[in-house]
């Protein structure tokens, strides 16, 4: 294998603070145009970005620059813009660094961190409430230093998010908190700046009910870009570790580009704007120098899991999900719509805008099959290592055009799901081959529209062109007619690849395959 020396330089892993990054001489990608603008246009912002998209950086970045730290902004654009320099007393608060599995978890690290900042200020004896302590803090900090405060709350939903579906500890989680942040409205006039970070979005009825004044910019375009790396600072920064990643898989430079793109590439936070690779995954794979999901690989919440088998939502609805600028800004307290939290966690994104609707996908092909490969064990029962060896056979018979030994393997896949999984409905039946099949590597779409119907399944390799009808308690004869009255096969018969007609019968009584027929 030819394999080129890993570029010297250090990638930012696990790395949060910015003062380190700098001072440590790790690689940074320059946002600090953007953040500029972002200090000198208002006061008080939201920002909400999927997990590891670089949100804790940014506020660290922010704490540094109303800290005044010059230095570390040498050769970045700030140095230009940036004149004053002025330093102000900054409140940096990070819900993420705790987890909270009851309600006393959120009480210890809320009364740590008052404490801290009591202690920094000379406040020797706190008021008993979380709100009047905060509240004479940030008028303590004020009255201290004669500046105006600067507050930056990191992750504010992560709570929330470790309750997950447990509504009662949800309910009792954003009661502490409404009460906590609400002394940020009575401040306002001797805040510098207030910058608040999450993965969902803030409800105007819940926690920062009386922030009114909130900015929510994570659907402004001018901020599209603010984490996340675009297609410019791919190639203009990361050259070196790109061409010894190519070398490394025996790709061209091109070939390892075009790779990246469909891997960690395609989130869009807004209409029109320019999409941007997952940071995480992109510094992970120039050090490892190999393809493999590193965002999806840190875990996916349970509750978004068992949300999506609860709400039954199918998945070929889940690719071409529609909504609504309304849809992003519904409430996620209660967890009962898994259309704004898919897309708040970076496991939907923005893929097309007409006439006041949006069209929501899969990112890339680290999301989609990351997410696939989380979903599928709930489904059929099995581990996902169970299930992935179950499935190199069927892909190999597929790749060959040996449809009797992948659908005799599909049928006993099928035949080991436990009954209480099982079910009579064709819906079912057809988002489980649609999982199977995405997930052996084959390009799959269902209810793939024609002149004249859908095709339940079409499933194309580099060789093959697989039109799959599914009935249930019918025969292959009647799915293979309807796959010629409706003429499904039309689109793809002037290609190059082998084209198979597949009728595919499941009997609800036995509720397993029971006949197939290809022509």
């Amino acid at each position: 294998m030819n394999r080129m020396n890993i570029p010297t330089r250090i990638f930012p892993i696990g790395i949060q603070n910015f003062e380190q990054l700098r001072t440590l001489n790790y690689v940074y990608v320059d946002k600090t145009d953007l953040i500029y603008q972002l200090t000198h246009t208002n006061i008080v912002y939201f920002l909400s970005r999927p997990r590891r998209f670089g949100k804790s950086l940014l506020i660290s970045t922010l704490k540094a620059y109303f800290e005044g730290k010059k230095q570390l902004f040498d050769g970045l654009a700030m140095e230009q813009l940036e004149k004053d320099w002025e330093a102000y007393p900054v409140l940096h608060l990070s819900f993420a660094t705790a987890r909270y599995n009851e309600a006393q978890d959120l009480h210890l690290f809320l009364d740590d961190q008052l404490g801290e900042w009591e202690q920094q200020y000379g406040i020797d004896a706190p008021s008993q409430s979380y709100d009047l302590r905060f509240k004479h803090i940030i008028r303590q900090a004020h009255k201290q230093t004669g500046k105006e405060v600067v507050v930056l709350i990191d992750e504010y939903d992560a709570p929330l998010l470790d309750a997950g579906s447990n509504e009662p500890l949800r309910k009792e989680l954003r009661i502490i908190m409404r009460k906590f942040f609400s002394p940020l409205k009575d401040c306002t006039e001797i805040l510098r700046f207030l910058f608040i970070t999450g993965i969902t979005k803030f409800s105007q009825m819940s926690i920062f009910s009386e922030l009114n004044s909130l900015y929510n910019i994570s659907m402004m375009p001018q901020y599209a870009t603010l984490c996340g790396i675009t297609q410019a600072e791919l190639l203009s920064g990361f050259q070196p570790e790109i061409e010894a990643l190519a070398a490394h898989n025996e790709e061209t430079y091109e070939e390892a580009i075009d790779h990246l793109k469909r891997m960690y590439d395609g989130y869009h936070f807004c209409d029109g704007a320019e999409g941007v690779y997952n940071p995480f995954s992109i510094i992970n794979v120039l050090t490892e120098q190999r393809y493999t999901s590193y965002w999806y690989g840190t875990g996916t919440p349970t509750f978004l899991i068992e949300l999506l088998r609860e709400r039954k939502l199918l998945l070929k609805e889940l690719e071409q999900s529609q909504a609504t600028v309304q849809s992003f800004d519904r409430s996620t307290d209660t967890l009962t719509d898994p259309l704004p939290v898919l897309y708040q966690s970076g496991y939907l994104t923005i893929k097309g805008y007409r006439n006041g609707i949006y069209t929501l996908g899969y990112p890339n092909d680290e999301v989609r099959y990351g997410f696939l490969n989380s979903l599928l064990p709930s489904m059929v029962g099995h581990s996902q290592m169970e299930s992935e060896i179950s499935l190199i056979p069927m892909m190999q018979a597929l790749e060959t055009g040996d449809l009797d030994a992948c659908l005799t393997r599909l049928r006993a896949f099928i035949s080991s799901i436990p009954y209480e999984l099982k079910s009579d409905n064709e819906s079912r039946f057809e988002t489980i081959c649609y999982i199977l099949f995405s997930l052996m590597g084959q390009f799959v779409q269902t209810q793939v529209k024609t002149a004249a119907g859908r095709a339940d399944v079409v499933i194309t390799n580099a060789s093959y062109v697989y039109l799959f009808e599914l009935k249930v308690d019918a025969t292959p004869d009647e799915a293979l007619a309807q796959i010629e009255s409706k003429g499904y096969a039309i689109p793809y018969e002037a290609g190059d690849r082998t084209v198979v007609k597949v009728g595919v019968c499941y009997d609800s009584a036995t509720r397993t395959i029971t006949q197939w027929k290809g022509v």
